[in-house]
């Protein structure tokens, strides 16, 4: 009879795990945040268009990374059952069907001006936006291939490699950006279009590093040799599994697009407030992120060896560390929003008083949703862990789409609330969420694992 992990062992497990994949992508998140941050300083029609750009670029990353999420609990699953070559063959097709989706999405980043033309943006805006992306967007291959081998790699519990490649990429990012954004140490002044090269520069380090890793301390799995050869059985099943993952991930990061889009019809200081106030909540996010992939392997493992029991122990121990990261994080934003929105913009800055009036409304926003944004992830990392994801992705579209949109809509510019109503329409799509992911693990899924298990 196997024995059943304690609370204590499953929190124990839980941090030896999760706190590298937290430390990955809090490292990860700092690109970003560098970027924002020394944009800031440069100017703010060039963080106003970053921001615009890089929210572009996501909603096309997200939507491709749903391969790469695919193959997390496929390897942990297969991990548990001793089966290499089951993890050898999903990770090749995830790395297949990565590239595939980056070389066609390239076309979208070219015509970029064009389409925020026709969604509402200024002409200048969009110009702008545009030149950062016809750099930033080469970078989308090398980074969609990157998350499919870091997928790998923490299905199989190596989750320290990633955090310091992730941590070495970060340096490199701010070095270049502090170089190319404002012509440092012999570089040229290339402003938004510097941040766009450090990006890229950053990818591509990023991927040779976790390549080399693979090559020369998992050769058992072969996982490049002859990567040529096509498995069509399992890239149908990465498939089947990976593309409503990304749609789920692409309603939510649409919600946030949509926001900014809706910012930038209120124009360019909103959307600067807006970006740094979301940079901030997606900092603290990054924890959640963390969880959430924590939870996916552990489900993905007690999947593979029929262990229910271990499953619903460490479900609500990675929930209870989600909710009470969200109460910490929750104090911080109410109670010093003015000195966090500060980090972000240099004293000289003219516009900094209008900054500060509107970001100060949307980080007390931002910072009622992060309950909910946090148990919403902890639940849609559960679900993917058993391999549950088209629910999820109905879910998905009827919370953030049906609901949330529409709120943000009627609440910011309807009953004139401004960027604070835009905001609201956000808690309100994620509360929605939280609760109908949370009621199909707990109340629907977990109650077949047997028979999802057989």
């Amino acid at each position: 009879m196997q024995q059943i992990m304690t609370y204590k062992g499953h929190l124990r497990a839980i941090s030896t795990l999760g706190l590298p994949l937290i430390g990955g992508h809090l490292a990860q998140m700092a690109i970003g945040v560098t970027d924002t941050v020394m944009l800031g300083w440069y100017s703010v029609e060039a963080l106003a268009a970053v921001t615009l750009g890089a929210t572009y670029f996501f909603i096309l990353f997200i939507f491709g990374s749903g391969f790469a999420w695919a193959v997390m609990p496929m390897v942990a699953s297969f991990a548990a059952e001793g089966d290499e070559r089951g993890i050898r063959r999903a990770t090749r097709m995830g790395l297949w069907l990565s590239l595939a989706f980056g070389l066609l999405a390239l076309p979208a980043m070219i015509w970029s001006p064009l389409i925020m033309r026709q969604i509402g943006q200024g002409d200048a805006l969009a110009a702008l936006a545009g030149e950062y992306l016809s750099i930033a967007g080469w970078g989308i291959v090398p980074a969609l291939l990157v998350m499919v081998l870091k997928s790998y790699l923490a299905a199989l519990e190596r989750t320290q490699v990633v955090l310091w490649i992730t941590l070495l990429a970060a340096v490199v990012n701010g070095f270049a950006n502090y170089a190319f954004i404002f012509g440092n140490w012999g570089a040229p002044e290339m402003g938004v279009s510097g941040a766009a090269v450090a990006s890229v520069c950053t990818h591509i380090i990023s991927l040779v590093g976790v390549v080399a890793y693979v090559v020369l301390v998992l050769p058992q799995h072969q996982l490049f040799v002859r990567l040529w050869r096509g498995d069509a059985q399992m890239l149908a099943r990465v498939a089947r599994l990976g593309w409503p993952i990304g749609l789920t991930a692409l309603s939510e990061v649409g919600l946030f697009a949509a926001s900014a889009v809706m910012m930038g019809w209120l124009g360019t200081i909103p959307l600067a407030a807006h970006g740094i106030a979301l940079q901030l909540a997606s900092l603290t996010f990054m924890v959640h992120l963390g969880l959430s992939n924590v939870a996916t392997i552990r489900a993905g493992n007690a999947l593979g060896r029929r262990d229910g029991a271990h499953m619903a122990r460490g479900a609500k121990i990675v929930t209870a560390m989600s909710i009470l990261f969200s109460a910490v994080t929750i104090v911080f934003f109410v109670g010093w929003p003015e000195w966090l929105i500060s980090l972000f913009m240099q004293r000289s800055e003219p516009a900094r008083a209008e900054i500060l009036s509107v970001g100060i409304g949307l980080l007390v926003m931002a910072a009622l949703f992060q309950l909910v944004d946090g148990a919403q992830a902890v639940a849609l990392g559960l679900l993917r862990g058993v391999q549950d994801t088209t629910m999820p992705m109905i879910f998905a579209a009827i919370s953030y789409w049906v609901i949330g949109v529409p709120c943000s809509y009627l609440l910011g510019f309807t009953f004139g609330w401004g960027g604070v109503g835009v905001w609201a329409g956000l808690v309100i799509g994620l509360g929605v969420a939280a609760v109908l992911l949370n009621w199909r693990f707990w109340r629907v899924t977990i109650q077949q694992i047997p028979r999802l298990a057989v």
